[in-house]
């Protein structure tokens, strides 16, 4: 008998126990939520285990098919929760001004102009219209805001 089938025959059904501790170490040293359902797998065939004396073939299979519905159920459950967190207009700056208005500090002349939005300056094209109207932002043409008087 080897060491492995010598320490899994010391250890019964406590080796469950250890094989699913190892696998969750291994998913914080590889996150991407692999490894928690095939150790969580096995911590439930652990305690299986130790009320119901089955042959290791049982267990083996018990595994098996804990870790194909866990996985499945998982990667279901965390794209059901990363689709409902994020922000949508997080590479998009501009798109968070789109529908506010905003005072011009100075003149939209020919056409285009700036805007002081918060800390930043932005290029904005629209109407000509004099400083202190009020504008709205209507769309982003690439860096620019496209805006029009607010009413």
């Amino acid at each position: 008998m080897s060491l492995i089938e010598s320490t899994i025959e010391a250890l019964g059904p406590w080796s469950w126990f250890v094989l699913g501790l190892i696998l969750l170490g291994l998913e914080i040293l590889a996150p991407g939520t692999i490894f928690l359902w095939f150790g969580l797998s096995a911590l439930v065939v652990g305690v299986v285990s130790l009320v119901f004396d089955f042959a290791w073939q049982i267990d083996v299979a018990l595994f098996l098919v804990l870790s194909l519905v866990s996985l499945l159920v998982g990667r279901r459950m965390m794209q059901r929760l990363a689709s409902e967190k994020g922000d949508p207009g997080l590479n998009q700056r501009g798109s968070r001004y789109i529908g506010r208005e905003f005072t011009l500090a100075a003149p939209l002349n020919e056409g285009a102009g700036n805007l002081s939005i918060d800390d930043t300056i932005w290029r904005i094209t629209g109407p000509d219209l004099p400083a202190g109207t009020k504008v709205k932002v209507d769309a982003i043409d690439g860096a620019r805001l496209v805006v029009s008087r607010a009413e």
